[in-house]
């Protein structure tokens, strides 16, 4: 029997807010001390009522317009009532049948192939805390409580595994482009859930799933797709699949999925409106006002740059990605017009590595567009040579921030191009190697190089390489 694989995703993205959902706490939980940043709205004692923060809405609302979300004029918060110590209230206040949208879609490429994904809906709630298990029990740390909280819910349009990481990854270009989220999984700003399940090829009903709960990397997010999908399709060939919708958890050091408890249902989670909070309404007006505020978004800059810049996709997976980096990239060519490609090229190649050695973002790089234009440009007038912009001037650049024009002239290193001082050179060179030019002579062609290098050797790499070409090949006949 051939099977189909049916995924879905709930991604949990941190909102990028100053304060918590429902509180004035602070919403930084990272690097903070153990429990410094609650209060008792957070903590949920007892007659603390919740204020809605309204900067999580218009991040949340401006996300969903991403995402080609609908936004209904009203939405409202609910209580989801679980228990859980790292729940202090004993529920989670939510969105249960009216979110904040529904109905979005992005496009994923997948082998060269796109494939929209529909997104069910994106809602907002406060997040959990920290629990930490120690030999002697388990640490509570309520930094993370309350802070704002997007989910965003796939519909299940996903057939595997590398299509469930590109729309993850997708997604997270997406906030971050909008500014909705910072989405870095080190410090658990963005978590997954995977629905996984199978069904005979050509069957259209959803049979029973696994989901797969908290998993924190694109990496692990396929390593346990891909186990789930191993075990289920174990149990369909046995003649025993599933019957009933289950959690999972996945343990990271066995590469493999276990049971947690049969899956929850909206019966289990009671949910009633939140009695402490008013439907939440956006007019018209403040939605205009966000839609006329959206950047442009990865999928279309993608097809701008293939477009007007014929960049290979490659090259524009690589500087979309990251919307500081297309920043650098198009504000260096307001500098260096001349060629997209080079800029293209000089920025993923060299500038990328700088800073991945340096372990550094791009917004901290220490060599501006506006100097790396006029040193794309040296290159193009001829000035200095590609390998020269790329070694020693890039280098002094890097480490000392100062201008390529001011290191060329302070270290005589613009490229010489005058044929009279290279031919002097030349003949220098074949007079000193004889032998070398009785070989090329006698039809052994690679010997050009070696005397091209040698001239290249004697002038310290300033000689312009198509010019020292030409005159060796002149003066060899």
């Amino acid at each position: 029997m051939e099977l189909e694989t049916i995924i879905g995703l709930e991604i949990h993205a941190q909102i990028a807010t100053n304060s918590k959902m429902f509180c004035s706490c602070s919403a930084n939980a990272y690097n903070a001390e153990p429990n410094e940043n609650t209060c008792p709205v957070c903590m949920g004692f007892p007659g603390q009522l919740p204020v809605i923060n309204a900067e999580a809405v218009r991040k949340g609302a401006i996300a969903a317009m991403a995402l080609q979300c609908t936004i209904p004029e009203y939405s409202k918060f609910d209580r989801k009532n679980y228990f859980y110590p790292d729940s202090p209230k004993g529920y989670q206040i939510s969105q249960f049948d009216k979110p904040l949208s529904e109905h979005g879609k992005i496009t994923i490429r997948v082998n060269g192939e796109d494939k929209v994904i529909g997104i069910t809906r994106l809602h907002l709630e406060d997040d959990a805390g920290k629990l930490t298990h120690v030999d002697r029990g388990t640490l509570c740390d309520f930094n993370r409580a309350g802070v704002a909280l997007m989910e965003i819910v796939s519909d299940p349009d996903m057939r595997s595994a590398a299509e469930a990481a590109a729309y993850a990854k997708e997604i997270q270009v997406i906030v971050r482009y909008v500014g909705a989220s910072d989405a870095d999984m080190e410090k658990g700003m963005m978590r997954f859930d995977a629905s996984v399940s199978l069904r005979p090829k050509g069957d259209t009903k959803l049979y029973s799933r696994a989901e797969i709960k908290n998993l924190n990397s694109f990496k692990t997010l396929e390593a346990a797709i891909e186990y789930e999908v191993g075990r289920q399709r174990k149990l369909w060939e046995e003649g025993k699949p599933q019957d009933k919708d289950i959690t999972v958890g996945w343990k990271e050091e066995k590469q493999a999925t276990y049971f947690m408890r049969e899956k929850e249902g909206a019966d289990d989670y009671r949910y009633f409106p939140e009695p402490d909070l008013p439907p939440l309404g956006l007019s018209e007006a403040i939605l205009n006002e966000l839609r006329s505020s959206l950047p442009e978004l990865p999928a279309v800059r993608r097809g701008r740059y293939i477009r007007d810049f014929a960049l290979s996709e490659a090259d524009v997976e690589l500087l979309t990605e990251d919307k500081d980096l297309a920043a650098y990239f198009e504000n260096t060519l307001k500098v260096a017009t001349h060629d997209p490609k080079k800029v293209a090229s000089f920025i993923t190649t060299v500038i990328l590595r700088f800073l991945k050695e340096d372990a550094k973002d791009i917004d901290e790089c220490p060599v501006s567009p506006e100097h790396l234009g006029e040193l794309l440009n040296a290159v193009e007038s001829g000035k200095i040579s590609n390998n020269m912009a790329k070694g020693e001037i890039f280098e002094e650049m890097y480490l000392k921030g100062k201008s390529p024009l001011e290191i060329i002239k302070e270290k005589g290193l613009e490229q010489v191009s005058d044929t009279g001082e290279i031919e002097k050179i030349a003949n220098e060179v074949l007079a000193a190697h004889s032998d070398q030019v009785a070989e090329y002579k006698s039809g052994k062609i690679k010997v050009f190089g070696f005397l091209v290098g040698q001239v290249m050797a004697r002038m310290k790499g300033r000689a312009n390489p198509g010019v020292v070409n030409d005159v060796v090949k002149k003066l060899l006949g």
